[in-house]
C-alpha cells in the first residue's frame, strides 16, 4: 500500500508541475504591470514587431495631412520618420507606456467586464515622431494629428469564462506550487525505499518539465493557426515567446532540477552497494 500510495503521488507531482508553473506563471507574471511590461519591452527591438508598428501607425496618419501636391512626399516622410524613430531610446520609452497602458486594460477587463479586446494606443509614438519631425523643421509636419490609434494584441469572445479562468490561475498560484512540493515531499516519506523515491521523484519532475514544455508548444501552434489572416505571423509569434518566456525557463529549471535529483541518488545508492 505504501508503495502504490508513493506512486500515485508521484503521478500527481508530474500532472500538477506544468499546472504548478502556469498558474504562478498568471498570478506573478501576467498579473504583475512591472514584470508584463519588462516581458514585453525586448520586442521593441524585434524587426517583425517593429514593422507592424510602423506600418499601421503609417496607414493612419497617411491622408490625415492636407498637403495638396506634397501629399505623397509628405507619406513618405512620415514613414521613413517612423522607421527611423523605431530604433531610438525614445521610441523604446513610448512601447514600454503603450504596453504598461495595455496591461492596464488587460486588467480592467477583466475586472470590469468592459470590452472584448486587449489593445496598443501608439499615441506615444506618434507624438514622439511629430516631436522630431517639427524639430527637423520638415514642412507640414506640426499638422499631424496626434489621435488614440489603438492595435490589437488580444481579442476574447467569452470574457466572462475568461475572468473566472484567470480568477482561479491566480488563486492556484499561491497554493498549487506549495502543494506540488508537498506531494513530493509525502511520495518520498511513504515510500518503502527512499532513494528509489528520489530517484522517481526526480524522474516525475523531469516528466512534469516536458509536459509544460509541449502545453506551451502546442499552445504556440494552435494560437497562430487560429489568428485572422490579416495579422503578422512572425509578430504575433514574438509576442508569445515574449509573453512565456517565464514557461520555457521554468520548464529548463524543473527539467534540471528532477534529473539532478535522480542522479545523484542513483550515484549515492551505487556508492554504498560498492564494497
Amino acid at each position: 500500500m505504501r508503495t502504490i500510495l508513493s506512486a500515485v503521488l508521484l503521478a500527481l507531482v508530474a500532472l500538477l508541475v506544468p499546472a504548478s508553473a502556469v498558474a504562478y506563471w498568471a498570478d506573478h507574471e501576467l498579473g504583475d504591470a512591472d514584470r508584463y511590461t519588462a516581458a514585453m519591452s525586448p520586442l521593441a527591438g524585434n524587426p517583425a514587431v517593429q514593422n507592424v508598428v510602423v506600418t499601421q501607425t503609417s496607414r493612419a496618419l497617411s491622408g490625415q495631412i492636407d498637403a495638396g501636391p506634397f501629399q505623397s512626399g509628405v507619406d513618405a516622410l512620415i514613414d521613413e520618420a517612423l522607421r527611423s524613430f523605431a530604433g531610438t531610446p525614445a521610441y523604446r520609452t513610448a512601447w514600454d507606456a503603450a504596453n504598461r497602458a495595455a496591461h492596464a486594460a488587460f486588467l480592467d477587463a477583466l475586472t470590469t467586464g468592459h470590452g472584448d479586446a486587449v489593445t496598443i494606443d501608439l499615441a506615444p509614438v506618434i507624438g514622439q515622431v511629430k516631436g522630431e519631425l517639427v524639430d527637423d523643421g520638415v514642412p507640414f509636419a506640426d499638422r499631424i494629428p496626434v489621435t488614440h490609434l489603438s492595435v490589437k494584441v488580444m481579442e476574447y469572445d467569452d470574457l466572462g469564462a475568461l475572468r473566472e479562468g484567470f480568477r482561479m490561475l491566480q488563486v492556484a498560484g499561491v497554493w498549487l506550487p506549495v502543494l506540488t512540493v508537498v506531494l513530493a515531499a509525502a511520495a518520498i516519506a511513504v515510500a518503502v525505499h527512499r532513494r528509489r523515491a528520489v530517484v522517481a521523484t526526480g524522474l516525475g519532475l523531469a516528466i512534469g518539465a516536458g509536459l509544460l514544455w509541449l502545453a506551451v508548444e502546442v499552445t504556440r501552434r494552435l494560437t497562430l493557426d487560429d489568428l485572422p489572416a490579416d495579422i503578422d505571423r512572425s509578430a504575433a509569434g514574438a509576442v508569445y515567446d515574449a509573453l512565456t518566456a517565464f514557461l520555457r525557463t521554468t520548464t529548463w529549471v524543473v527539467l534540471a532540477i528532477g534529473l539532478a535529483a535522480a542522479l545523484s541518488a542513483w550515484v549515492l545508492g551505487r556508492l554504498r552497494r560498492t564494497p
